[in-house]
């Protein structure tokens, strides 16, 4: 992302909330005097300005890898803001009060990405501890995460009480057999020949016997497969002639009236 005076000064008036506003003292960097300014904590960018009511900040300090501690310094309640490297600039700050100094020290410590990160990580392990246990899940979890749904306040039902109905259901002339729980009431088998197995299981139906042919019916059958051929021949020899009579007409105009 790009940034510009522009860009940096709308976000430094805009109405977006503050993170810590209010007065400082702040040291020049080549002249030791204190000048006050008016100075706005927003994310990780410091913004300040000549005056309160300044439509442009004078300058940013964006806080990344700075460290933020208390100093000695002329003035009182004083802090500093110091950068790792051999030529990055001391910022040094006073505040007005000692609430005011600790208000602001604790705020732009926690202004940086670098503890934002910092922060996410302990509440992540915080919410592992509370989910699993100080143990991480080895002895000290007494319930796995599938435990969290919520359970059937009534009393549960052994898996025999449970119905049991197969992966396909058995037909019995096309209708869907239901009633296949196994122990349920059903009518005295007397042919013999039972409609469940040994483990309750109902059984597939007998498939129906093969419907024989009547002498009839076979004879029509094999009197249509005689005929087949000779109706065959009968009707190409017929459709032949008929074809060869319409070529002969067609020919006979094409060669014109005789003379």
């Amino acid at each position: 992302m790009k940034l510009n005076e522009r860009s940096l000064a709308f976000y430094a008036t805009c109405d977006s909330p503050a993170d810590n506003a209010g007065f400082l003292y702040k040291r020049g960097e080549r002249h030791t005097a204190y000048h006050r300014r008016w100075f706005v904590l927003k994310g990780n960018m410091l913004f300040y300005f000549e005056e309160r009511e300044s439509r442009e900040p004078v300058g940013v300090i964006v806080l990344e890898g700075c460290n933020v501690e208390l100093c000695d310094s002329a003035e009182e309640f004083a802090f500093a803001i110091r950068f790792s490297g051999t030529k990055s600039r001391t910022y040094v700050l006073a505040a007005e009060s000692q609430a005011a100094m600790e208000s602001w020290v604790k705020s732009l410590s926690r202004a940086s990405f670098d503890y934002m990160r910092l922060v996410v990580r302990e509440l992540e392990k915080q919410l592992e501890e509370v989910r699993w246990g100080p143990t991480g899940g080895c002895g000290g979890c007494q319930e796995s995460p599938g435990s969290w749904k919520t359970k059937p306040s009534g009393p549960q039902q052994s898996p025999e009480q449970l119905l049991a109905l197969p992966a396909v259901l058995p037909k019995e002339n096309g209708c869907a057999v239901w009633n296949n729980v196994p122990g349920e009431d059903r009518p005295p088998n007397t042919s013999g020949c039972s409609r469940y197995d040994g483990e309750g299981n109902p059984r597939p139906p007998p498939l129906p016997p093969r419907r024989r042919a009547s002498s009839s019916e076979a004879g029509s059958a094999t009197g249509a497969t005689a005929e087949s051929p000779s109706t065959f021949c009968q009707l190409h020899e017929r459709y032949g002639r008929e074809v060869a009579r319409l070529r002969q007409d067609w020919l006979e105009r094409q060669r014109g009236p005789r003379p």
